[in-house]
């Protein structure tokens, strides 16, 4: 059971944050209910887990899951504001996550076919997939509080220069924890403080500082966070 929510998470995170252009995402929040990626981004998932799960005869579990997935998102469509935007993100990937676990729960799915991918190994890739993308955009989400690009101003970078680097220090982060090497993690924190020692210094900007600390925290956090997960979790799979 556990592997076969492992893959249906799986399914989840690829169909909502790798394979959902952001044309698709502005062109739902216009048209709600009328756009046409709605039903594309639901279908791909659906499909997703059919590829992941490759057993027909949990079909009734896929749509259940499926048909839940279209109803959070046409809800939160119809209420999402600029207001409560950043809640209905948490909440509408906290909502996909819940109807995963309690629809397995209650169907008590078990594969039978193709079982060829190991729990540890998926559950790896979940961790490694939840540093890159996901959390690349819940920061974005989170951030959307303030106006980046003033903050930024006159201190611009390569273009998503920011995101992979957060992206390999976050990888970077998890593997020293999964290997028990919590003094590296010391040190690359003390290492891009360094690097960003002089850009605060030559800015003299507080909001700055504060934009490039909040980030360098939560980055570390979220890293630190899925790496103990993952340490804990393996015993269960």
């Amino acid at each position: 059971m556990i592997l076969l929510i492992l893959k249906l998470i799986l399914a989840h995170l690829i169909g909502d944050f790798f394979l959902q252009p952001q044309h698709w995402v502005k062109h739902k929040e216009k048209q709600k209910l009328k756009s046409k990626w709605l039903y594309i981004h639901v279908l791909i998932h659906i499909v997703l887990m059919f590829l992941f799960v490759w057993d027909l005869t949990l079909w009734p579990l896929i749509v259940c899951i499926g048909t839940i997935h279209y109803s959070i998102d046409a809800a939160k469509l119809l209420l999402q504001n600029k207001k409560n935007k950043r809640l209905l993100f948490f909440l509408d990937q906290l909502l996909h996550l819940l109807t995963i676990f309690i629809a397995v729960w209650v169907f008590n799915g078990q594969l039978v076919l193709f079982d060829f991918i190991t729990q540890n190994s998926l559950l790896l890739l979940i961790c490694v997939l939840l540093l890159i993308q996901p959390t690349s955009i819940i920061m974005k989400t989170i951030f959307s509080k303030w106006n980046i690009n003033k903050i930024t101003k006159g201190n611009e970078s390569l273009k998503d220069a920011g995101k992979y680097i957060g992206i390999l220090e976050r990888l970077l982060v998890f593997i020293f924890i999964v290997v028990g090497r919590w003094e590296a993690v010391g040190f690359l924190i003390t290492a891009k403080s360094v690097f960003r020692f002089g850009d605060l210094t030559a800015s003299k900007e507080r909001k700055l500082t504060e934009y490039i600390l909040i980030g360098t925290l939560i980055s570390f956090g979220i890293a630190i966070l899925i790496g103990l997960l993952y340490l804990n979790l393996q015993s269960y799979v």
